[in-house]
């Protein structure tokens, strides 16, 4: 496997992510909506999870600070939203995750989620990663880092060797789409391939590749387009290039979605993507463990 013999894992809650370990599925809703909502997500994809031996980690956020229009709904705020994620993380005993936008909020969600989140739009934002990598530090827990739209592969030594100047060696990077021109993001999978060799002191960290972001049609008025279709392609391309973990954002009724409705997928069509893609992992583990 591409930098197998020069990686770390990651560890989120009882979940270990990296080379030689089972993939890992961090979804759900992009926006948390309501706590039912993301109990209904949690309820549909762990079990799926667990029968076809897939790592499961739910994912909402509380807050969408990046959104198109100022009028955009964003979530339930920072303490609503971690007392909603809290209840999940306990009810159903899954790791969580969620995303962070100010420094601010890196101690708070630390000491109750097991992964802390930074945007892509925010990975080289130094204040972040510093709050972000000593939470994480101080309270065992993990950071996932998404590769900014402008960054090329190897740029993201940057965003990781701050986490682990900050005390976070327990790091997973996202890659999810590089801009091409304008409305479009591409997937460069010679490039997941250098994520997955990235040169940094303590070896490089796990990828998971994000197949429903990756299918933005950035820029195109105040809601963002998107092509879901595409998004198995991508999940399925991904694993074969010996990808560690998959992000999607899934929705009982995508349409109806308060953030990223022209991406998300739906609930019902879950099931028989993450079947291929543990098929898949399945088929190359002999290979990705040489």
């Amino acid at each position: 496997m591409i930098g197998a013999s020069m990686s770390r894992t990651c560890r989120v809650g009882s979940i270990e992510i990296g080379p030689g370990k089972p993939l890992a599925i961090i979804a759900g809703p992009c926006v948390l909506e309501s706590l039912d909502l993301g109990m209904q997500v949690a309820r549909h994809v762990s079990p799926m999870c667990a029968r076809l031996g897939l790592s499961y980690i739910f994912k909402a956020s509380f807050d969408k600070a990046n959104r198109s229009s100022i009028t955009s709904p964003r979530g339930p705020g920072l303490e609503k939203g971690l007392r909603w994620l809290t209840d999940i993380r306990t009810s159903m005993q899954l790791p969580v995750t969620t995303d962070i936008h100010e420094p601010a909020q890196a101690e708070p969600v630390a000491r109750e989620l097991d992964l802390l989140q930074i945007p892509a739009f925010l990975c080289r934002q130094t204040d972040l990663l510093q709050a972000a990598g000593a939470s994480a530090g101080r309270h065992n827990r993990a950071v996932n880092v998404k590769k900014g739209q402008f960054l090329s592969p190897r740029e993201m030594s940057g965003p990781v060797r701050k986490l682990d100047e900050a005390g976070c060696r327990n790091v997973l990077i996202t890659e999810r789409g590089t801009f091409f021109g304008y409305h479009r993001l591409v997937n460069d999978f010679v490039g997941v391939g250098e994520l997955m060799s990235l040169a940094v002191p303590q070896g490089a960290p796990p990828v998971c590749f994000d197949c429903t972001h990756s299918t933005q049609l950035p820029g195109l008025g105040e809601q963002t387009g998107g092509q879901p279709a595409f998004s198995p392609l991508l999940a399925r391309a991904a694993v074969a290039a010996g990808v560690h973990a998959v992000f999607l954002e899934c929705h009982p009724d995508p349409r109806r979605a308060l953030s990223d409705a022209s991406t998300q997928l739906r609930l019902d069509d879950i099931e028989p993507l993450l079947a291929s893609l543990a098929a898949i992992h399945q088929a190359i583990a002999p290979w990705a463990s040489s």
